[in-house]
């Protein structure tokens, strides 16, 4: 019989955990012919989650989790989950439902019966989203298509079903700075896409303001292109010329028709002009750069504070 580890990054999902929880376990019961177990990140939750995590454990034993020392965010959770992760094909969801567990049984199904490595997900629609949100991320996906060579499909979601081979493969970069959308499409393999209707939190709120979703945004067009900085680049030379041009025409006007050389206010206008495309190509820079820096320092993705094999053991010396 073969298995399906389904990671399920968590922050502060008190709210949501039970459900969520009830949810899938009635889909896995009706996916006889495989079997499921539940791989739980907890994303240094502060509300309750960890305990409700433990409660779950002792309740299935199916269930899975890794704690963090603190919040590392959602790609370090996902990262943990598919190294952790033990299944024959490895489902990566969130927990707040808005990810149907139900079509988990068609992409299994796909995935047995059909010549694809991935099942991914993703929205038909923005029902339900700001319309500022929505706008944003469409010229986003309309963007980094353009500047980038790996495709990222508009609406995708993280949801998806993926086989031994391709979450091994995803595993082999294990870059700090990581955009696990770009991620999945760099490394390949044969994905059918699967689309469904927007689905509202049916509790909590989403941990993702406008602000945290435009970095996310930058960080995924910095890890896939190098665009901005060709773009600075270009910038700069237009200038340069422009510059040389304005030079010859002011020179040309003095000598042949004695007109004056412009004053102050223009001359104040071109240095405020310049100097914030400078700044602008020196910004760019610093953000490569900032990448790189936490690149070269090494440090771990993120750190466990317990999983649930220390749980086990506290459980036994209880018993004892």
């Amino acid at each position: 019989m073969k298995v399906i580890t389904l990671v399920v990054p968590c922050y502060n999902e008190k709210e949501m955990l039970y459900t969520f929880f009830d949810e899938v376990t009635k889909i896995a019961s009706e996916m006889r012919k495989v079997r499921f177990e539940f791989l739980f990140i907890d994303d240094g939750s502060k509300d309750c989650t960890l305990s409700l995590l433990k409660e779950l454990k002792r309740q299935d034993e199916r269930v899975r989790f890794i704690s963090f020392s603190r919040n590392f965010g959602k790609e370090a959770a996902l990262y943990a989950g598919l190294r952790s992760s033990t299944g024959d094909y490895v489902a990566v969801m969130d927990a707040d439902l808005q990810d149907p567990p139900s079509l988990l049984k068609e992409m299994y199904r796909i995935l047995e019966n059909e010549d694809y490595d991935c099942v991914a997900t993703r929205r038909a629609t923005r029902a339900g989203e700001p319309a500022i949100r929505s706008f944003f991320a469409k010229k986003f996906y309309q963007v980094i298509n353009k500047i980038s060579k790996t495709e990222i499909v508009d609406g995708a979601r993280d949801f998806r079903l993926m086989t031994r081979q391709m979450v091994d493969a995803i595993l082999s970069m294990n870059e700090y700075n990581r955009f696990s959308k770009g991620l999945f499409g760099w490394v390949g393999f044969k994905t059918k896409w699967i689309s469904y209707e927007n689905v509202e939190r049916i509790a909590g709120e989403s941990k993702w303001s406008f602000g945290s979703l435009m970095l996310y945004a930058l960080d995924g067009i910095i890890a896939f292109s190098t665009a901005p900085l060709i773009i600075s680049s270009i910038l700069g030379l237009v200038f340069c010329v422009i510059a040389f041009i304005m030079i010859f025409v002011v020179i040309l006007k003095t000598i042949v028709w004695g007109d004056p050389v412009a004053g102050y206010p223009s001359l104040i206008s071109i240095l405020f002009f310049l100097s914030g495309i400078q700044l602008f190509g020196v910004g760019v820079l610093g953000q490569y750069l900032s990448k790189l820096y936490m690149e070269v320092k090494n440090r771990p993705i993120y750190i466990e504070k317990c999983t649930e094999k220390d749980f086990e053991g506290e459980e036994y010396a209880k018993s004892v």
